[in-house]
């Protein structure tokens, strides 16, 4: 405690020179929750998924377009299992090898590709080209990440992932849900919102056996038309019933997982809701129902089901309040390095911190005085080292401004044991 403070490029030199490619700071995150399961704090049966996005430091206007392919789809091979099973499930012949899976400009299951592949122009910032552009609903276009952050009903950050803005919430589900449920197989729910709300990502937590938590997701067709839930779908004979009561046939499955149903044109011609149904040209209503919609129906029965409205309504108490706590307290709102390594070494340190004050109050409430985690905070307020560093106080959970703060680790219950050399800024 008499010791010299560090000089506030300690850290940044460390990173570069010693830290920088390891798995340092995933080893850090891990140790503080490993610490909150063995006290027992940690409920994982149910876990709550989201993602929120952090302001990049770099100008929206400093940026170049690039132009780049458009990939496949991250389970694209998982897909066309399941097109060629239902394929030969409704007699149809399988659909021609196509070595350029990105290049179906039919959309229909002709294989017939086009002569270049599929591109798109893109914004790269010249200042921080690891940041994706990142515009949603009307707020303003700004160059940004997205963590992807999982907590238990308690408030604990089970896991997290940092990716560019521009890289939808559904693509980056797989690999981290995994990475969640291997290191707490007790999860039995997983409540997210409607951004993962997938057919693939329900697939995926139903073969896991767990069940989905999802909201209602307002159905998109065009106004002044029939809506889907009007058309009935008969599971039986494999069709659809519309509002006049004629039949949509089932037709093929195309090459982007979709069953497409048809409806007569010489019935529709006639018909005095057409203009209701459909303005095709050709007097038809086509109707697309994914391969896999079957599991979007079972997530809606466990929408439905008591267990699933109870743990859906915990997302404003826990992972919104992580995410609330982060950014208002522990300045996640911004960026305050360039990159994405470095950003997430921002996010693990952040949410580890929040683990362990967490850790340590609940330790205090619980009286745990053999296991106890004294937690100190040492700042001054005359001469402080930078500007730059802000502390949190763990009791009123205020800011000092320009404080210089440290996390000690002080185990056991005599007040004079030494302290160990663990120590967590809070940044």
């Amino acid at each position: 405690m008499t010791s010299e403070v560090p000089h506030f490029t300690t850290f940044g030199k460390n990173y570069a020179r010693r830290f920088a490619d390891t798995d340092v700071f995933e080893k850090i995150f891990e140790h503080i929750l490993l610490e909150a399961v063995k006290a027992g704090f940690v409920d994982a049966h149910a876990v709550f998924i989201d993602a929120t996005h952090i302001k990049a430091s770099a100008n929206k206007n400093k940026a170049k377009n690039e132009e780049v392919r458009i990939a496949a789809k991250h389970y694209h091979a998982e897909l066309m299992d399941e097109i060629a099973k239902d394929r030969e499930i409704n007699g149809k012949k399988p659909l021609k090898d196509n070595s350029d899976n990105d290049n179906d400009v039919s959309g229909s299951g002709s294989g017939i590709s086009s002569a270049a592949p599929k591109t798109k122009n893109i914004k790269v910032s010249t200042t921080d080209p690891g940041a994706g552009l990142f515009h949603k609903g009307e707020r303003e276009k700004m160059f940004a990440y997205t963590s992807h952050v999982a907590s238990d009903k308690h408030g604990f950050i089970l896991g997290c992932e940092v990716a560019p803005a521009n890289i939808h919430d559904s693509v980056m589900f797989d690999d981290f849900y995994k990475g969640v449920i291997t290191r707490f197989p007790e999860i039995k729910i997983a409540a997210l919102d409607s951004a993962y709300k997938t057919p693939w990502i329900m697939k995926q937590i139903f073969d896991s056996g767990r069940l989905p938590s999802t909201p209602y997701k307002r159905p998109m067709t065009k106004k002044g038309f029939f809506r889907k839930h009007e058309y009935v779908y008969d599971e039986y004979y494999n069709c659809y019933i519309c509002p006049e009561n004629q039949i949509l046939s089932y037709s093929t499955t195309n090459r982007d997982g979709y069953r497409e149903y048809k409806s007569k044109s010489y019935i529709c011609i006639n018909c005095p809701s057409r203009h209701l149904c459909t303005d095709s040209k050709n007097h038809t209503k086509v109707i697309a129902r994914r391969v896999l919609s079957d599991y979007m129906e079972l997530a809606e029965d466990v929408r439905h089901s008591p267990e699933g409205k109870a743990i859906y309504l915990l997302r404003k108490e826990t992972i919104e309040r992580v995410f609330a706590d982060a950014k208002e307290k522990y300045f996640m709102r911004y960026t305050h390095y360039r990159g994405l390594a470095k950003l997430k070494m921002q996010t693990l340190l952040t949410f580890a911190t929040m683990n362990l004050k967490k850790v340590a109050k609940w330790k205090c409430k619980n009286s745990l005085s053999n296991d106890f985690l004294i937690v100190i905070i040492i700042f001054w307020k005359d001469k402080p080292p930078s500007s730059e560093w802000m502390g949190v106080c763990l009791r009123s959970e205020s800011p000092f401004n320009g404080d210089f703060c440290y996390l000690f680790l002080h185990q056991g219950a005599e007040t004079n044991t030494a302290f160990t050399n663990t120590f967590v800024p809070i940044i």
